[in-house]
């Protein structure tokens, strides 16, 4: 994708979030004029790219009559977060095929030269008997199986542009199979995750199993230091660890996950990289996370890590298998229910505005 010369972003705001916009682009944007009719206009200008931004509040124009704007070379699209872990949305419902490529994908999502998110999420039409299908193009452009907080966001996104109120779950079909989020009536989505995947061929993990085929503890070193490592699959691949092989617990805040994380990702052992999750135990029920995402990076929430630390920290004996999981942007809800070994997820997903994006 060839960024044009002049481009043009339109953002329509959700009220809740107005100070927040103004805020994410305060550094990028450092003159906002204001005028009584409610408009604000702004504009920067960099050697590649020249962006003008118009914003309105968002009661003044419907989803439906938005997204269903058809212009060539021109994306619309919501933007939502889960736990500022954010997503931009686009109704893809007409379309076997992502509307935009990996490329555009990776550039849309770029923070000082695009819209600025952790992903582009597709809102497709149902296969196998599903109401819906979500792919997703990380920041990087790869595409990875699944996303837990996506996929609240991508339950949230699906009612706005049904026009669905109150309580309602949806069976959506993702590279990590049949995914049922359910709004709750005060706004949470639940998520039935499925089951874990354990075996260190399915994570795919090339450290070999410890625990039966699992692999729960065990060592893996990571530029000279040995950590203990739980590895667990949610469709996803997961690398757990809560301290080294020598007994140091993690402190999460103290870590420079921009130097370790990236040493995981790309290890030797994971062939089709990994997810890292660095966890702090604060209680039986109660767990701190740092998160380094396989094609994001540095991440303040991954839905899919917070389940498969809970089944780590319940594997190690760590805790219970109901958990509070604290991630920089918020806290989730997980249990690891015994009767069907399936895991429940509980959180929020937000939406912040509607936007256009020229091609």
């Amino acid at each position: 994708m060839e960024i044009a010369a002049t481009s043009t972003l339109t953002l329509t705001l959700a009220p809740p979030h107005s100070s927040r916009l103004s805020h994410t682009f305060s550094r990028s944007l450092p003159s906002l004029r204001f005028n009584p009719s409610g408009r604000r206009n702004f504009s920067f200008k960099s050697t590649n790219l020249r962006v003008s931004m118009s914003a309105f509040a968002a009661e003044k124009l419907s989803p439906e009559s938005f997204l269903d704007k058809k212009e060539t070379g021109i994306l619309h699209f919501v933007k939502y977060h889960g736990l500022g872990n954010d997503f931009i949305l686009v109704d893809n419902r007409d379309s076997s095929e992502p509307k935009i490529t990996q490329e555009q994908a990776a550039k849309l999502c770029d923070r000082n030269f695009g819209v600025g998110a952790d992903g582009v999420i597709f809102a497709m039409a149902g296969v196998n008997g599903a109401g819906y299908t979500m792919r997703i193009f990380n920041s990087d452009g790869s595409e990875p199986e699944m996303c837990g907080n996506g996929i609240r966001c991508f339950a949230k996104f699906i009612a706005e542009i049904e026009n669905l109120q109150g309580n309602h779950s949806f069976t959506i079909h993702t590279g990590a199979g049949l995914i049922i989020p359910e709004i709750q009536d005060d706004g949470q989505v639940k998520v039935d995750m499925g089951e874990p995947i354990l075996r260190a061929e399915d994570v795919p993990t090339r450290l070999q199993g410890n625990k039966g085929e699992s692999v729960v503890a065990a060592e893996l070193v990571v530029d000279g230091v040995s950590w203990s490592v739980t590895c667990v699959s949610m469709g996803n691949p997961h690398c757990i660890t809560f301290g080294t092989k020598d007994g140091q617990e993690l402190r999460v805040d103290e870590l420079k996950l921009s130097e370790i994380g990236p040493k995981f990702e790309h290890h030797e052992m994971f062939p089709a990289r990994t997810n890292t999750e660095f966890v702090e135990v604060l209680s039986r029920s109660h767990l701190k996370m740092r998160v380094w995402e396989r094609g994001a990076g540095a991440t303040l929430a991954c839905g899919t890590g917070a389940c498969a630390l809970v089944v780590a920290a319940v594997l190690e004996g760590r805790t219970d298998r109901k958990c509070t999981v604290d991630l920089p942007g918020g806290p989730l809800e997980i249990e690891w229910k015994e009767e069907d070994n399936h895991i429940y997820m509980t959180g929020p997903a937000d939406l912040v505005f509607y936007g256009s994006a020229l091609l």
